[in-house]
């Protein structure tokens, strides 16, 4: 274990200096209850859908791997967005929902505190779905008459192979060098 601290300290110093570089443009808007759908998966129409591409403001960079290859990735600038930055590096394993996105979960929920506008997602998101506490990889763009404040599109994956997407078993996300 004590061969393990100096990483972890270094791995939080990278989250802490992201942390406070995004800091002053947070958003501390509580999201909102969700209820359930006919497809089972809880919904929250309670704030409208936002289209304005203010909401998809991307002011971190990350690095992403899918299946061993680099693709340019960047990340909204919001508190949930923050907090899967304190997870990094996250390698995970990806399966298929609803043929439409790639899902994995993270070792531990996201806080949620601080979540934007509901968005529909687009290919090439990567969103974090609240009630499950998945992260999700969209390869086809998701249905825009149901955005849901409990889907949080955490950033953008600049990657415009679909099908390879549509593919994925492994991503892996990093820290910006």
């Amino acid at each position: 274990m004590t061969t393990a601290l100096p990483a972890l300290a270094a791995r939080g110093a990278v989250a802490a200096a992201l942390l406070l570089a995004v800091t002053a443009c947070a958003d501390n808007a509580p999201a909102a209850s969700s209820t359930s759908s006919p497809s089972g998966r809880p919904q929250s129409p309670t704030r409208p859908a936002s289209t304005a591409s203010a909401d998809r403001n991307t002011a971190m960079n990350i690095q992403v791997t899918i299946d061993g290859q680099p693709v340019a990735a960047t990340l909204n600038d919001h508190a949930v967005a923050r907090d899967l930055v304190s997870l990094l590096p996250l390698s995970l394993d990806l399966e298929d929902f609803h043929r439409t996105e790639r899902i994995a979960y993270p070792p531990r929920r996201l806080g949620v505190s601080g979540a934007p506008a509901p968005a529909a997602p687009k290919a090439g998101d990567l969103a974090y779905y609240a009630p499950w506490g998945n992260l999700a990889l969209f390869y086809r763009d998701g249905d825009s008459a149901s955005a849901s404040a409990d889907l949080i599109i955490l950033g953008h994956i600049d990657d415009r192979d679909n099908e390879r997407l549509a593919n994925a078993e492994r991503i892996t996300i990093e820290a910006a060098p």
